[in-house]
């Protein structure tokens, strides 16, 4: 459960609303904060978590807010490493779902056995909380495992045409996936097979966003599923990274990808470098969001023995609708003063 319904945004009407001339400024949250991804607590508030990171190091970041502006880091919803990756320093991408009273973090880790064998590449995992804010405990083993950067950057959808939850996921210069979880949504649905959706284009141009895919997040609208997703590079001295999109009338594809630069929902300007791996929340209002990670051009470091456009920055912005797909304005991040989304207090 991720986005509050329209119908349950209108009933809410009557609570108190933040004043609607409120404005906001990129960045959201002024500190290396990779790859958000975001999720309502039952209390209402937002809670958005990031790939290990921070100063001390968090194993899985996460920050709270009341109104998807002003964001406080609230710790680590993940604190003891599993028993499978104690050794580890290797947490990526999580994303958190919320069914009934308990929250599912789905993330990325390393298992120690490959500290000795490197032809093992990084699982997919899960673990759960009764709080928003963790601490999640690992279910005790990994979800699946395979070779080099394959299993990276889960996301959870639940399908209304089908009543199936689904897990995507992939990189790895390979195809996003997506299968099917069993109803306990701590392993795959018996029977089921991964399914491949958007893939890489294989070319040496290096203006090309899909030479690798990765970081997937799914919405609906209008009859139609959107996937968003990201690539190619995210970081270092070569950076180049942006925000895509596809769309298809089943959660499983086949996914139509407009060719480049139509399938571009945001990408780089003069002040912000290497902007995606994003997560999209509609508000109180309606209006759809979305949050991503990216560089400032004038503070690409965290500290100077840092490597380059390294220190990723969470910005936020309003998503425009035009002919049926998503974009930022001008698929371009904002750096001035910004109108606020419309939250109302629960």
């Amino acid at each position: 459960m991720r986005l509050l319904a329209p119908a349950l945004a209108l009933a809410l009407s009557a609570c108190a609303t933040l004043p609607s001339d409120r404005t906001y400024t990129n960045p959201v949250l002024d500190q290396d904060f990779p790859d958000p991804a975001i999720v309502r607590s039952a209390d209402g508030s937002f809670q958005v978590y990031a790939t290990q990171g921070g100063d001390p190091v968090r194993n899985i970041q996460v920050a709270r807010s009341e109104d998807l502006v002003s964001w406080t880091l609230v710790g680590d919803a993940l604190p003891v490493k599993p028993s499978w990756a104690s050794k580890t320093q290797d947490f990526w991408a999580p994303d958190v779902y919320r069914r009934s009273d308990t929250y599912y973090l789905y993330y990325s880790a390393k298992p120690d056995a490959a500290l000795t064998d490197q032809s093992r590449g990084l699982c997919l995992a899960v673990a759960t909380s009764k709080s928003a804010a963790g601490p999640f405990t690992d279910k005790g083993e990994p979800l699946l495992c395979g070779p080099s950067f394959v299993n990276i950057d889960p996301f959870v959808f639940d399908d209304p045409a089908t009543g199936k939850t689904l897990l995507y996921w992939g990189s790895g210069f390979g195809p996003i996936k997506v299968q099917e979880l069993s109803s306990d949504l701590l392993s795959f649905a018996p029977l089921s097979k991964p399914i491949d959706l958007v893939d890489v284009v294989r070319t040496e141009d290096p203006r090309e966003y899909r030479r690798l895919v990765e970081g997937a997040w799914v919405i609906l609208r209008n009859g139609w599923y959107y996937l968003f997703f990201s690539g190619d590079n995210c970081c270092g001295p070569r950076a180049h990274y942006a925000t895509m999109v596809a769309r298809s009338r089943s959660a499983t594809g086949p996914f139509e990808v407009r060719d480049r630069p139509l399938y571009l929902v945001v990408e780089a300007n003069e002040r912000w470098n290497a902007v995606g791996h994003n997560s999209v929340i509609t508000d109180d209002a309606g209006q759809d969001w979305i949050l991503y990670h990216g560089v400032d051009r004038q503070r690409p470091r965290s500290k100077p023995t840092d490597d380059v456009n390294t220190r990723r920055v969470m910005l936020l912005d309003r998503l425009v609708w035009r002919h049926g797909w998503p974009e930022v304005a001008g698929r371009s991040p904002t750096s001035t003063a910004q109108s606020a989304p419309v939250v109302r207090r629960r």
